[in-house]
């Protein structure tokens, strides 16, 4: 043992830092893309929920309206493709944002980056976000998780090369928390409350 090793402690250090502890603007460590879109996405202040299949994303969202009390109320929705999926499970749609403080959704993209959302006219049709409703309940899978928006851009743009949609945007700023509450990137933007049912799908 040298005497560096005696007067450090010698052996080979072993960082304990992870996404959580390292400054937003260091570089990201490798970890597995997943586990990184959930820690940013958690500390953008969302509401994760992993469903291994369709049944467990029923009961997820069975919870979801459970706890928000929100049985009796109408979800607005302007993706048809979840009217389809979900009316026989006693879920009311309407395109009527007016009669509707509840947006149900899917994605286009997870971005592991910044744990945000993105969508695009497939979803939202031209609304800004601040049009859309406070609540708000995405349905991704976890073959749209991406790691950068440079690389969910680019497979947008190979998968409707024959009509891009328009109007694409990330939601990244949801409900205020201790590690988002001074980050001067939020002021502005609309809070929402968010809700993730993450489906298995690979």
């Amino acid at each position: 043992m040298g005497i560096f090793d005696k007067l450090f402690g010698g052996g080979k250090k072993v960082s304990k830092e992870t996404a959580e502890t390292r400054g937003e603007h260091m570089p990201d460590l490798k970890i597995p893309i997943d586990e990184k879109f959930t820690i940013y996405f958690k500390k953008n202040g969302g509401k994760f929920i992993y469903c291994e299949d369709f049944s467990e994303v029923l009961k997820a969202l069975s919870d979801i309206i459970s706890e928000n009390d929100w049985q009796n109320q109408l979800f607005y929705s302007l993706d048809k493709r979840l009217n389809e999926r979900f009316t026989e499970e006693n879920i009311v749609f309407t395109e009527n944002r007016n009669e509707s403080n509840i947006f149900f959704t899917t994605c286009e993209h997870l971005v592991a980056h910044n744990g945000s959302i993105l969508v695009c006219s497939n979803q939202i049709k031209e609304k800004k976000l601040t049009e859309l409703p406070t609540n708000m309940i995405v349905l991704g899978t976890t073959s749209q998780l991406v790691d950068t928006i440079s690389e969910a851009l680019k497979i947008i743009k190979t998968k409707y090369k024959k009509n891009i949609p328009d109007n694409i945007t990330t939601l990244k700023h949801f409900q205020l928390t201790p590690e988002n509450k001074n980050d001067f990137l939020s002021y502005g933007s609309a809070s929402k409350n968010v809700y993730l049912l993450l489906l298995e799908d690979y």
